[in-house]
């Protein structure tokens, strides 16, 4: 009986096929490997998404050489409850896609009462008079109120972190008639369509007045959806770091399904990812990808489901090929 191989041999692997696979079109005898590999172990597609993740965004295994070694750009393997790759990210190496996924720096402190808003697909950063920064994520609005009795930020819609600096008054942001307090803390406070606000502390305390008038108290590494019944969670700090992927123009996945992750590339681009199969509509993804790249994402998916990408215009169209139904 073969011995079952370990994660980090399929990772491995699966750099290696990225690297061969950018070189330019595999031979049949290497093609017929390939898909051996791919189909031996139910992981092995999930290694590829995250090699390609990286890859798709980074110089091409050609240009690097003959001699790329995609090891070279591994970290040490850390255990983590949940199975997310620590790889340092070639993502950001150039540069040039941090510059055209934050669109707009927020340079002017702005007065009190205005309101500062992001479309789709911009990044917004928001300095504070007391030193403290608001990072607005896609499609989302803040009120500022900052003078010499109070910090406040109304958080209107959207998602936001909140990076606050020490200071004697206390800082409040509010959501939905609720009001979250701290003197120092990170921490992400998401509001979308229906669903429940959801907080994450990152570092430091945030407090929560309820109508009880007691507080709520979060930590670091805490979660909580301010519905009726919700309590605070502790959560992994690889969690913490998939959650706040954004502000680096990242989107992380860990066993969403295709139609969940199509759903969110949508909050960052105006082009769709249209999913014609309810069957691979429902197929899991894991990788780290380029939220301003729904293209790239899509021909990825495409290559490890055996699938098809048809563009047309804003529409991005994902079919299973004949031979996978």
């Amino acid at each position: 009986m073969a011995e079952r191989e370990t994660s980090r041999d399929i990772d491995q692997a699966a750099s290696e096929w990225t690297a061969r696979l950018d070189r330019g079109p595999l031979t049949p005898e290497q093609d017929e490997a390939f898909q051996a590999w791919l189909q031996g172990d139910p992981r092995s597609k999930g290694a590829l998404l995250r090699a390609q993740a990286l890859s798709l965004r980074s110089e091409s295994a050609q240009a690097l050489g003959p001699d790329f070694d995609p090891a070279a750009f591994e970290e040490p393997k850390q255990s983590s409850p949940s199975g997310i790759s620590r790889r340092k990210t070639l993502i950001w190496a150039g540069g040039a896609v941090a510059a055209s996924t934050l669109l707009a720096l927020g340079l002017n402190i702005p007065t009190a009462g205005a309101v500062i808003s992001t479309g789709r697909g911009e990044i917004r950063l928001v300095p504070l008079k007391d030193g403290s920064t608001v990072l607005l994520n896609t499609a989302s609005s803040i009120r500022v109120q900052d003078d010499a009795e109070v910090r406040r930020v109304t958080l209107l819609e959207g998602e936001a972190y909140f990076s606050v600096a020490r200071d004697p008054r206390p800082f409040t942001v509010e959501v939905d008639g609720r009001r979250l307090r701290t003197t120092q803390a990170g921490f992400r406070v998401r509001k979308l369509g229906g669903s429940p606000v959801d907080v994450l502390v990152d570092r430091g305390r945030v407090d929560l007045a309820t109508p009880s008038r007691v507080d709520v108290a979060l930590g670091a590494n805490t979660r909580l959806l301010l519905s009726a019944a919700g309590q605070p969670q502790p959560i992994a700090p690889e969690i913490v770091t998939r959650e706040l992927s954004w502000r680096e123009g990242k989107l992380a996945f860990e066993g969403e399904t295709l139609k969940q992750a199509a759903d969110t590339f949508a909050r960052y681009s105006d082009i769709r990812i249209q999913i014609r199969d309810p069957e691979l509509a429902r197929e899991p993804v894991t990788g780290l990808f380029a939220s301003n790249d729904p293209v790239g994402f899509s021909r990825a998916i495409a290559r490890v489901f055996d699938a098809k990408v048809d563009q047309r215009g804003d529409d991005v169209i994902l079919t299973r090929t004949a031979a996978a139904q």
